[in-house]
């Protein structure tokens, strides 16, 4: 079912007719969407017609401008749109409280295009960095690059432009460092429900007490009671504030409670055509368990099946947990959750798009801007725990995600389906077997778990339906950022502003106090730290009485602050020392967020080789728990890292103590030469894959963007350059994420006209593909170390140029000549440093011969592994073609 588009049977619009009354005028149809919910799209447009500007324009020009392009694309509002729109073109503020897929956004562009017209700026911010990258490029095809910009933290584009797509606390330090003097005309909020986020809300409520020149478009499908911050916005910006609030849907819903096991509700759903179905869980491992469970279900006939093989031709399922992932897919069943690598998420978003996907398996993250297009939602539950103990669903939280339920433009209705808890199913299951049997036994009922568990029954699922969604919570909270960014006004009394900031927050009278004494104290200590002056009174020009010793940037954030300590720690190492590499990862990861499924993986691990030790050694049961609990993950260079932060922050007091966090993940990983795959079995971090590249790709760029040029040794590149192939080898989707935003340009070229590019010799640049070429043998050499010699075979050619075969028993028997006098063949850094390399250029040949030296543990170094390099045929291949001439003692 598509959307009928203007112009077909309805009468034409008379350019005469005021703006006000234009939207009024049109016959009302029953959907928004010209084109499938599927595909790309802005304000339900697919690939939309680009909105051009109307310069020196009036703003009801601009209103008829922009229902002209409503025309052209096919768009026809619904009423809540229409109501909207007229209210933001009044210059009023707006609280959009609408269903999931009613067309928000739609709503947005219409203030990004005013603004745009008017001179006014807007900015539009989103609760995650994804979602601004996905909306930046989104409003670049709308609007054009030169007209957009984006500034999340991890990068900067385009920042003075008139259109800013943007994280919440970007906006949230920009009011606070410039008030009412910041160039911020339109507020864009979407997501406003994150407003109660125990630890982020204050971003979103930070903009409502510090830009009285702004007008105000928050958005939430779940926004509870609205008359506080009518009330507020009103009071802050002098304009009327409206609220638009609807419960018409695209798509209407259908609530089930279901008492059907699982695997059986999910089979009935997508024989009876309800399909795709998401299967909600609250935690990774449900999602893997109940994917493995339902491959007993055959959910895909032959042609189908044949039709997904196709769609993953090319599809590249390299890691541990891969081929996992690939039999699931080939099965008709998705997985989809954070703890999985970016391009496996795609791939299912993209497979279900195509209706190829029956069943996708993920958690509750679906409710954030997640692409997958499903008709049916089944919660496998409804508690979850919440940080601090397991408890029934919110019903904000059970609305975010029910409401993704209904395809716009494909379901004429949404299901929504409730499981009872598993053990209730059960014991119904016992029950009516005991009732048909005409023996007389003890029916033994199934109990419900002792943990993470909180009982629900058909009258909880009612009751979160019909509920409206609670009451937004304030989360406001003194930082040390907060009083930077205040203190940094150039013309403007920042302790007044801070006073006035706290007092004007939606805290009660008592928690202010307590914010206010909380502020004094940290004043108190930036003074004394130096970073903040009091500047004396008969010095003052203006009504500032602070001196801030501190540049902050427009997209100052904490991690940003502790790159200073970074740079500030990091010449206090030897460079001259073999492990300065070592010692620099070890900061670099410490500035870091903890991924906590590998720590928690590493700790682990250390208790089990401790608890067998202890076995061994015959210490008892209670001194062998008391040993356990001082277990922690690795933490080289604690004490040194510690140490120097503390001495840092005697000067930088705003970063907090705790922020400095101590691990070994890429340095284990450089160290011990260890692949992607390696590292994820080790640990067995198949189910959290994800989280440990994006560690990785955390620290690639810290040492890409943070590190200076001059702190970079050869070893500190040849890690750089190891993180980066291990990363574009096992998932790019990150790296070129981050490329994207650092050139938006390049994403939103078309590539029908791009012009296809020239292929460019891998050995073209001598340099690179030096590095190409070690990083090769070196892979060689690891495989021997570890007597993995059927696979260091598939990586050299098959003779060694003189005609003989290189076997498994040939190499076999060269490496028992070599542990008859070695223990083993190390990997460490300064086994790979490049003096052990010796490379040297084939007379009359387009060749070159490698020597690589292999390091033992005793240093004799005694033994060279020498390889052929074939420039032509690695031109051919795309990457380094390797003979093995030899392997044994040097001559």
């Amino acid at each position: 079912m598509h959307a009928q588009r203007w112009g077909d049977g309805i009468p034409a619009v008379d350019p005469s007719t005021p703006p006000r009354s234009r939207l009024k005028n049109q016959v009302p149809l029953s959907l928004t969407l010209a084109a499938p919910a599927h595909l790309p799209s802005v304000g339900g447009v697919a690939d939309p017609v680009k909105l051009e500007p109307l310069k020196g324009a009036s703003n009801d020009d601009v209103l008829n401008a922009f229902l002209n392009w409503l025309v052209e694309t096919g768009v026809d509002p619904y009423d809540h749109q229409e109501e909207a729109i007229l209210e933001l073109f009044d210059d009023k503020n707006v609280i959009l409280n609408t269903p999931t897929g009613s067309g928000k956004s739609l709503v947005a562009l219409a203030v990004h295009y005013r603004g745009l017209c008017l001179g006014r700026r807007s900015f539009y911010t989103v609760p995650i960095k994804a979602l601004a990258n996905e909306k930046f490029l989104s409003l670049c095809r709308t609007f054009g690059p030169e007209n957009v910009g984006m500034i999340t933290g991890d990068a900067t584009v385009n920042r003075d432009a008139p259109i800013i797509c943007c994280t919440a606390e970007i906006l949230a330090n920009i009011a606070l460092r410039e008030g009412e003097n910041a160039q911020v005309d339109d507020v864009i909020i979407d997501e406003f429900h994150y407003y109660s986020d125990h630890s982020r809300g204050v971003a979103w409520q930070i903009p409502l007490l510090a830009l009285p020149q702004s007008r105000f478009l928050l958005m939430s499908a779940t926004l509870g009671e609205t008359k506080f911050f009518e009330d507020e916005l009103t009071t802050l910006t002098g304009a009327e504030t409206v609220l638009v609030k609807s419960d018409q849907r695209p798509v209407p819903l259908e609530f089930i409670y279901s008492e059907t096991p699982l695997a059986e509700m999910v089979e009935s759903l997508v024989q009876n055509d309800k399909a795709p179905v998401y299967l909600v869980h609250f935690a990774q491992r449900a999602c893997a368990e109940t994917a493995q469970s339902l491959t007993s279900v055959n959910f895909c006939s032959k042609e189908e099946k044949r039709e997904i093989a196709e769609a993953l031709h090319e599809a590249n399922f390299r890691s541990p947990y891969g081929k996992e992932v690939s039999k699931l897919l080939r099965h008709g069943i998705g997985i989809h959750h954070a703890g999985l690598l970016p391009k496996y998420r795609v791939l299912v978003e993209k497979l279900t798009q195509r209706g190829l996907l029956k069943v996708i398996c993920g958690t509750d993250t679906l409710g954030v801007g997640v692409n997958v297009p499903i008709r049916t939602v089944v919660f496998t539950q409804l508690c979850k725990f919440d940080g601090q103990g397991t408890k029934i669903l919110t019903v904000r939280d059970f609305k975010q995600v029910a409401g993704r339920a209904g395809r716009r433009g494909f379901d004429n209705i949404g299901y929504v389906v409730a499981q009872a808890p598993e053990h209730v199913i059960e014991n119904k299951k016992l029950e009516a077997k005991a009732a048909a049997s005409t023996k007389k036994r003890k029916l033994i009922k199934k109990k419900p778990p002792e943990k993470g568990y909180v009982a629900w029954d058909e009258s909880t699922f009612r009751k979160l339906i019909s509920s409206p969604s609670e009451k937004l919570v304030s989360r406001f909270k003194v930082s040390h950022s907060m009083l930077l960014n205040v203190m940094a006004r150039k013309d403007k009394d920042g302790c007044a502003e801070l006073k006035r900031v706290i007092a004007a927050s939606h805290e009660t009278d008592q928690a202010k106090r307590k914010h206010r004494r909380q502020a004094f104290a940290m004043f108190r200590g930036l003074v004394r730290g130096g970073v903040l002056t009091i500047i004396p009174e008969e010095e003052r020009t203006s009504d500032v009485k602070v001196r801030l010793h501190v540049d902050l940037p427009d997209d100052f954030s904490m991690n940003q602050a502790l790159g200073l300590y970074l740079l500030d720690v990091i010449p206090q190492l030897d460079r001259e020392s073999p492990t300065y590499v070592l010692h620099l990862l070890s900061l670099v990861e410490a500035i870091l967020e903890n991924p906590m499924a590998v720590l928690v993986a590493q700790q682990n691990k250390e208790k089990t080789r401790l608890i067998n030790d202890l076995k061994e050694e015959g210490v008892g049961y209670d001194e062998r728990m008391e040993l356990l609990e001082q277990v922690e993950w690795p933490k080289p260079d604690k004490d040194f890292i510690f140490d120097s932060f503390n001495r840092f922050i005697e000067t930088q007091p705003w970063i907090e103590a705790e922020s400095i966090r101590p691990k070994s993940i890429v340095r284990e990983m450089f160290e011990e030469y260890m692949s992607f795959e390696d590292y994820v079995k080790e640990y067995g971090l198949e189910r959290s894959e994800a989280v440990l590249l994006r560690h990785l790709s955390d620290v690639y760029k810290v040492l890409e963007q943070t590190v200076p040029p001059g702190l970079k040794t050869d070893e500190v590149l040849e890690a750089q350059e190891y993180l980066g192939d291990l990363l574009r080898g096992v998932d790019s989707s990150l790296l070129d994420e981050w490329e994207r935003m650092h050139h938006p340009e390049q994403a939103l070229e078309e590539k029908a006209e791009a012009k296809p590019e020239k292929e460019v010799p891998i050995s073209r640049s001598k340099k690179a593909f030096t590095r190409a070429v070690r990083h090769a043998i070196f892979t060689v050499v690891k495989e021997l170390s570890h007597d993995r010699v059927t696979s260091a075979l598939t990586l050299i050619e098959p003779d060694d140029g003189d005609g003989e075969k290189w076997s498994v028993p040939r190499l076999d028997a060269i490496l028992d000549d070599y542990y008859d006098g070695h223990e083993f063949i190390r990997l460490d850094p300064e086994a790979r440093n490049a003096k052990h390399a010796h490379i040297s250029e084939l007379p009359n040949a387009r060749r070159w011969r490698v020597d690589q030296v292999l390091i033992d543990s005793d240093e004799h170094n005694d033994w060279v592994l020498v390889v052929e390099v074939d420039l032509d045929a690695s031109d051919a291949k795309g990457e380094p073609v390797l003979t093995l001439k030899s392997l044994g003692p040097i001559a």
